[in-house]
């Protein structure tokens, strides 16, 4: 979409209605107690969608019945923000049946990191509304005080601002850009679809967990030959997450943090490694489709997203 015309979800205020749905992998309702009850200590109305509890095999029911879950409340205008209430594997079998038209009209954050990907680069390339890579209901019990707090502070409007140690492999400098990516497994299933994202002068955000360091390889490796790697502003890598050997006797060689700066030694953009998002309690709230700037230099690493209330 077009700069100038990229928009950011209104600020949640008091009474504010928060959705929770599954548009993945099933969930039980005991499993999302803690984060209705913070978001109403937070002031919000709780609005569990049908997915909440409901199971088909190993999905929060069936593809249909999953995407009338998400698509009813997309469609009201009384819905202020959706939580997806967790990831898995799923999302991808509904989205090309959901319509965002109600998304531009009434815009709302749609929340979740992992398989939510799949959410976050469809609306970035195909609505102008921003969404927000964060932790999920299912989270909440154990997610740092941290990651809480950015998430807090992105709903409500308020300027994402972090400070972050710096990393052997970083590459120092200064980048300025769109936000978009999430997990590298999921981003890797979107090559060649309508739901990949332009990376073109963006900064790309990668995470993942429990790979196998060749299917790192593999991976990284299709997204330079594709040339998702090209022109980006910079690469920042979150938390790679139990990563596996396939065969111990016969180890591949590199860590998973490795592989990517190998694939990314011909560019010369910056570089952030160890950026506290994905599979961990530490997880900060970033906002996709929203520019950011990032600086990395041998004394750390320095993220800024503003939002429009907080300008």
């Amino acid at each position: 979409m077009p700069e100038a015309k990229r928009r950011v979800p209104s600020p949640l205020g008091s009474g504010a209605r928060v959705a929770l749905v599954a548009p993945a992998r099933a969930i039980d309702r005991h499993e999302v107690q803690m984060a209705c009850s913070t978001l109403q200590d937070w002031g919000w109305e709780v609005l569990l969608g049908a997915t909440i509890g409901a199971k088909h095999f190993q999905f929060a029911g069936d593809d249909q019945f999953r995407c009338r879950d998400l698509q009813q409340f997309l469609d009201r205008e009384d819905v202020h923000a959706i939580l997806f209430a967790r990831g898995g594997y799923g999302t991808a079998r509904i989205i090309d049946h959901l319509n965002w038209a109600s998304l531009v009209k009434y815009p709302k954050w749609l929340c979740g990191y992992s398989d939510i990907t799949v959410i976050h680069a469809h609306v970035f390339r195909h609505t102008p509304i921003a969404t927000l890579h964060s932790v999920m209901a299912v989270d909440w019990a154990q997610a740092a005080p941290a990651s809480m707090k950015s998430l807090h502070e992105a709903l409500t409007g308020n300027a994402l601002t972090y400070s972050v140690e710096g990393h052997e492999l970083n590459r120092s400098g200064t980048a300025e850009g769109f936000v978009c990516g999430g997990n590298l497994s999921v981003l890797y299933s979107l090559l060649g679809s309508l739901s990949f994202p332009d990376t073109t002068g963006a900064i790309l955000l990668l995470e993942d967990i429990d790979e196998h360091l060749y299917h790192i390889d593999r991976m990284m490796l299709a997204l330079r030959r594709a040339g998702a790697l090209d022109r980006l502003a910079a690469l920042v890598v979150g938390h790679f997450v139990d990563m596996h050997n396939k065969d111990p006797q016969n180890p591949f060689g590199e860590s998973a943090y490795e592989i990517i700066r190998r694939h990314t030694a011909a560019y010369d953009y910056p570089l952030c490694f160890g950026f506290p998002v994905g599979h961990r309690s530490d997880n900060l709230a970033v906002v996709m489709g929203w520019p950011a700037r990032l600086e990395v230099s041998t004394q750390g690493v320095r993220w800024v997203q503003l939002l429009p209330s907080a300008l």
